[in-house]
């Protein structure tokens, strides 16, 4: 069966695996990333974007009256990736999915330390969902996944198994690989710095009730 002229395709974007591979290639500058604009700008000329889904996990503040330097750490972090959110949540035909934080407790076994670590949950499963749901309701010709986490490997080889006209490609963050996505996925390709410097949201944006989001400072 011949590929559609015009190819519809919806983006999946794994945004925790993103932020990794931009925080190991030191791209803070690039933090600010309107990630609509960097799937239309990973597209083919016959390709045409239908919508983005951008999945994440809202970042664990901290507990109780601590007021210690990780404390502030978190919360610092909290408030810029609500700024964040805020700000993809302005752009259209995106869809934000959020998993959640699971707290969980280590031990040093020589010293008998105590801390607590957050583990990010859910972002694979709910990708992997989507990805499912929307290829048996034909709605897309072309998945593009922006992800390097092999735990999608069994949707995406089930979905090239299952419906063979269909495309799986998968963007990977700069210095994110994984090779048994690239064995299971119609192609592969890593992101470049050119589509992240011309994928960048504006400075300020006004929300509809007037308030302003500004960049963080520490992003520019």
């Amino acid at each position: 069966m011949n590929q559609p002229a015009n190819q519809r395709v919806i983006a999946y974007i794994d945004g925790f695996n993103l932020y990794f591979g931009l925080r190991d290639s030191q791209f803070r500058r690039f933090y600010w990333l309107d990630v609509s604009v960097l799937a239309s700008k990973l597209l083919k000329p016959n390709q045409i974007l239908q919508s983005t889904k951008y999945f994440t996990a809202r970042i664990a503040g901290p507990k109780g009256n601590d007021t210690s330097r990780h404390a502030q750490q978190l919360t610092e972090k909290r408030k810029r990736q609500t700024v964040y959110l805020d700000a993809l949540s302005t752009r259209n035909n995106l869809t934000i999915f959020e998993g959640n934080y699971l707290a969980k407790k280590r031990k040093c076994r020589k010293c008998n330390a105590h801390w607590t670590i957050h583990e990010e949950k859910m972002t694979d499963v709910n990708i992997a969902t989507e990805l499912l749901v929307d290829a048996f309701q034909d709605k897309f010709d072309t998945a593009l996944l922006i992800s390097a986490d092999s735990d999608l490997v069994s949707p995406v080889r089930s979905i090239c198994e299952l419906f063979p006209d269909k495309r799986i490609v998968v963007a990977f963050p700069p210095k994110r690989q994984s090779a048994q996505l690239k064995k299971v996925a119609s192609s592969c390709f890593t992101i470049g710095r050119s589509k992240l410097v011309k994928s960048q949201l504006p400075q300020n944006i006004t929300l509809s009730n007037g308030h302003i989001l500004n960049r963080p400072t520490s992003w520019q």
